[in-house]
């Protein structure tokens, strides 16, 4: 008899717990992990936001008081660092202006103490769901299916289909890759962009890729909107930096 296919084996989600009480911390550490969690305390602000710099995690244990600043503040330097990542805070503070404050903040759910493990756990599966689930639509970092179409240099893009198409009636499918170059550059006109920004911003700020790849990629690019009889005279280089996208014109930056 043939053998069966191996067990398919799940990923360990990786939970951060950012709590300054050291017992609480341990024991929904400990909870998580018989859970099949894996997990991370960092006890102060400052920890949590360097390793969530350098390190993916699948979600956010944040506790709103901390030693060195709030949950609230941390969240922000997350976001301003574009590290994108689910919170979940977990705090004694049960004021509704607090938990409305947390929701609308960015977090995806907020856990009072004392609190259940078995609830705790439920509401980390679910928020890890919808996470997802949500990452399902995601073609790159900064392009998702359900964005709308656009128009760059004369071509019409529609990611929900990853197509472009050209004035000349040719449609032809788009690189993942190369879509979010294009829509990076749509959304960002007139600025000049760094090669780190376009990196980070189309395969993530953990992603390990070099400006020689993007370069490749912004060639293919090039070559295809020359193909169909195009030209990108309006996104130069701009030379030991990176790249603008100027349609209107108006930059001399990338100019010879």
């Amino acid at each position: 008899m043939p053998n069966p296919p191996p067990a398919r084996i799940e990923a360990k989600p990786l939970i951060v717990i950012v709590e300054d009480e050291a017992e609480l911390a341990s024991l929904v550490a400990l909870h998580l992990e018989r859970e099949g969690m894996h997990t991370q305390i960092c006890n102060r602000a400052v920890h949590a936001l360097n390793f969530l710099r350098r390190n993916f995690a699948n979600l956010v244990l944040l506790d709103i008081n901390l030693p060195d600043q709030s949950g609230f503040s941390l969240l922000e330097e997350l976001k301003a660092a574009d590290v994108t990542v689910p919170i979940i805070f977990l705090t004694g503070n049960v004021e509704e202006t607090m938990k409305v404050r947390g929701l609308e903040s960015g977090g995806d759910d907020y856990i009072t103490k004392p609190f259940s493990y078995a609830e705790l756990t439920a509401r980390i599966r679910a928020v890890l769901r919808r996470t997802e689930a949500k990452a399902d639509l995601n073609v790159t970092k900064n392009v998702r299916l359900t964005d709308e179409p656009f128009d760059f240099c004369g071509a019409h893009v529609t990611p929900e289909r990853l197509e472009i198409s050209f004035p000349d009636g040719a449609t032809q499918k788009l690189g993942r890759k190369e879509l979010g170059i294009l829509a990076y550059l749509n959304s960002h006109p007139g600025q000049v962009i760094t090669r780190k920004a376009l990196i980070h911003s189309v395969w993530g700020i953990h992603a390990d890729v070099r400006s020689r790849s993007l370069d490749q990629y912004v060639v293919k690019v090039r070559d295809l909107f020359s193909a169909h009889g195009l030209n990108l005279d309006a996104f130069r280089t701009v030379h030991g930096i990176g790249y603008i996208f100027d349609p209107s014109g108006v930059s001399t930056e990338g100019r010879s």
